[in-house]
Order: structure tokens, then sequence, then C-alpha cells
């Protein structure tokens, strides 16, 4: 799988699929996904030659990297009613940062004391200079 926008008038992402009549390994499919791999240039995305090696380079070697290449098996394959979806064989899937809640609330409760703090604080002062509070 390629990058989005790597090709003038259309912005869908593109593939390249590799079709041999002599495959020295007919058991399995390799598949890569390159989606993230490019740079943007004023309004294109392009691959530059490191991508380009990187993806011969796997594609050459059958290497298999996390959230970049999979090999798939052909019974795999047909389980998956023969969906070529790229994402569904290669896992690219990033774990949202846990979020610690109550550590969060105590921070905002300590927000809300100070700004209790800095309107009373203001309160007293408008009144020592005799004018309207702002709030």
């Amino acid at each position: 799988g390629l990058p989005a926008n790597i090709f003038y008038g259309t912005s869908i992402p593109t593939c390249i699929m590799v079709f041999k009549k002599c495959k020295e390994h007919p058991e399995d499919v390799l598949f890569i996904d390159a989606s993230q791999h490019f740079e943007k240039v004023k309004t294109q995305n392009v691959l530059r030659n490191d991508h380009i090696d990187k993806i011969v380079e796997t594609y050459r070697n059958r290497i298999e990297e996390d959230k970049y290449s999979k090999k798939a098996t052909l019974q795999l394959i047909a389980d998956n009613d023969y969906n070529l979806n790229i994402p569904r064989y290669v896992d690219t899937f990033e774990a949202e940062e846990q979020i610690d809640i109550d550590s969060i609330a105590t921070e905002i409760k300590a927000l809300d004391n100070r700004i209790k703090d800095t309107d009373s604080f203001l309160a007293d002062f408008c009144k020592q200079l005799n004018i309207v509070t702002p709030f």
C-alpha cells in the first residue's frame, strides 16, 4: 500500500500488486503498508529514494516488520473471504495513551481552588479601590 495523494489528479491511496508466474513462495503473500512513509511537498505526497529502497528491500527479502509488512498464508486469505485489504493483515493499530482520570480530577480541583482564591483576591482588591468587580 502506498500513501494517498502521490499521483496528480487523485488523492486516493494506491497499491502495487505483483503477480509472479514462477513464485518462489507459493504458500503466502507479502503485504507491505508503506502508506505512512512519504514526504509532504506542498500539496503532494512524495516517495523519496529511502522510502522506495525500504519497499524494495522488504519485497526482495520478504521481511516481516511490525506495523509495516506481514506474510499472510493463502489459508488466512481464504478465511478472510479473499479480502486483500492491507490493514486486515498488517496491524498498524497504535494504542492510545492511558489517561489517569483521578489525577486529572485532582488537577481540576486544584485549579478550581486557585481560581476561587484569585477571584477572592481580586474582589478584595477591587473593594479597596472602590471599583466594581469584573465578575
